[in-house]
């Protein structure tokens, strides 16, 4: 049987400049009892691939994991930025490519059992070189990755990162199902 929790109280724990932290009180079957949910803007993940099938992905250091991870081109929304909007502007910020053009995929949500964050993944593809433009606290190396290669990664757990392990195995079977046609 499923039971939909209702909000009886919430109170703002923490807010930060990327998230906040509120505790609500709720209704369950057995009673009332506490949900602490981590409040963020959402993003977008952007798979970018190159003419010869080469994603375009991103080294960086990840505090919280305390080591490099390669990851695709991803980004917090900033105001009320589209999720196409947020796309474009990471994938220049982050690698100095624009696309063509650029496909939805799909939305996720990370990790719903606490944080209503969603993720607008995108397919970024007849990519135009041009300059980065890091935030002035991002250290980021830009690589390529064939992505047969970066399937074989994610299979061999080499690559962690969810919302890359996501953005890469949509990105092989949309491209596959569009050859198929």
């Amino acid at each position: 049987m499923i039971f939909e929790e209702k909000t009886i109280e919430s109170e703002r724990i923490y807010e930060g400049a990327i998230l906040n932290l509120r505790r609500d009180k709720v209704t369950v079957l057995t009673g009332e009892s506490y949900r602490e949910i981590i409040e963020h803007s959402g993003g977008a993940v952007i798979g970018a691939v190159t003419s010869n099938h080469n994603l375009i992905m991103v080294k960086q250091y990840r505090k919280p994991l305390e080591r490099v991870v390669l990851e695709v081109p991803a980004g917090k929304r900033d105001g009320n930025e589209n999720g196409e909007e947020v796309a474009r502007r990471e994938l220049r910020e982050e690698t100095g490519y624009t696309a063509g053009e650029i496909i939805h995929l799909t939305t996720m949500y990370p990790t719903p059992g606490y944080s209503e964050e969603a993720l607008d993944i995108f397919l970024a593809r007849d990519l135009i070189p041009g300059e980065t433009d890091f935030d002035e606290n991002e250290a980021i190396e830009i690589c390529e990755v064939p992505l047969a290669e970066a399937v074989d990664m994610i299979m061999r757990g080499e690559i962690k990162d969810g919302k890359t392990q996501v953005t890469v195995l949509m990105v092989k079977e949309y491209l596959e199902r569009e050859s198929n046609r």
